[in-house]
């Protein structure tokens, strides 16, 4: 640590400098009011806790120079407001303390640039009616669906469904559609979910993306592309839902929830 003279509560402060790895925990000890990170790359997750007595006006600031995935930050028993759960790469973060109703306010969030984006783990999509991706973090504005070579054995259409809970199941609108030359093509509406194609018939097998992205208010809007590699075939899916709360899930399924997912894999980006 080096200490410097500050003002702040007419106390000798410091700062603190950390290499840190993954999983870490951090606590601010008394009279710290800086913490450097320079971990040797990206943090997937950690956890920094407040000071255990602080006093009316004192700050803390925090920063890394490497990515944090998945941070959490603890109040030592006090409470903090707006919480972040993440860090960019040359992020510093900037809390102050009111003793009044012992709570820590954000003063200060400077980002080097850019969002943080972070990757699901792969699910092969070999079994099963549904594949879910849960406990997505509620910081999250867009998420990225993606197959590689995703079949299903039977002819129900494959639709992405999001969540804030639970699986909204209704209410969607938009629209699937196909083309395959210009006499094959097709389209069909869809409340169920995110339609990624109007029409399937079995082992049909698909490659491509659907971004779903946060218009406000708990509002989602989507717009997928998807090829075939069966048969020369470009498909996509547009549409919009509002949900009743932060989204945390999405859910790959079929309409009528029955037909079994039996080649390929998926995964999910959020940022």
């Amino acid at each position: 640590m080096t200490a410097k003279i500050d003002g702040t509560n007419g106390l000798i402060q410091q700062y603190d400098y950390q290499v840190l790895t993954t999983a870490f925990t951090y606590t601010f000890a008394a009279g710290t009011t800086v913490l450097v990170i320079n971990p040797a790359g990206t943090l997937a997750t950690g956890t920094i806790t407040f000071p255990a007595a602080p006093a009316d006006g004192m700050t803390v600031t925090f920063s890394s120079t490497q990515q944090i995935t998945a941070l959490t930050l603890a109040g030592n028993g006090k409470t903090i407001v707006s919480s972040i759960t993440a860090i960019n790469a040359n992020q510093a973060v900037t809390y102050v303390y009111r003793l009044s109703n012992t709570s820590w306010y954000p003063i200060t969030i400077v980002a080097s640039g850019g969002s943080i984006i972070t990757s699901g783990t792969s699910v092969a999509s070999t079994s099963g009616t549904s594949i879910d991706f849960t406990s997505i973090p509620s910081w999250v504005k867009r998420v990225t669906v993606m197959f590689q070579g995703v079949s299903t054995n039977g002819t129900s259409v494959i639709q992405i469904q999001i969540g804030a809970g639970s699986v909204t199941t209704t209410g969607y609108l938009g629209a699937g559609g196909y083309f395959q030359n210009a006499n094959v093509t097709g389209s069909a509406t869809l409340t169920s979910g995110f339609a990624i194609t109007a029409a399937v018939a079995a082992n049909c097998v698909y490659h491509g993306s659907m971004v779903i992205t946060l218009l406000g208010s708990n509002a989602w809007v989507a717009n997928g592309a998807f090829a075939r590699s069966d048969i020369a075939t470009n498909n996509f899916g547009q549409g919009s839902i509002s949900l009743g709360g932060t989204l945390d899930r999405v859910r790959i399924t079929t309409v009528n929830g029955t037909d079994t997912f039996d080649a390929g894999s998926i995964n999910i980006l959020y940022e």
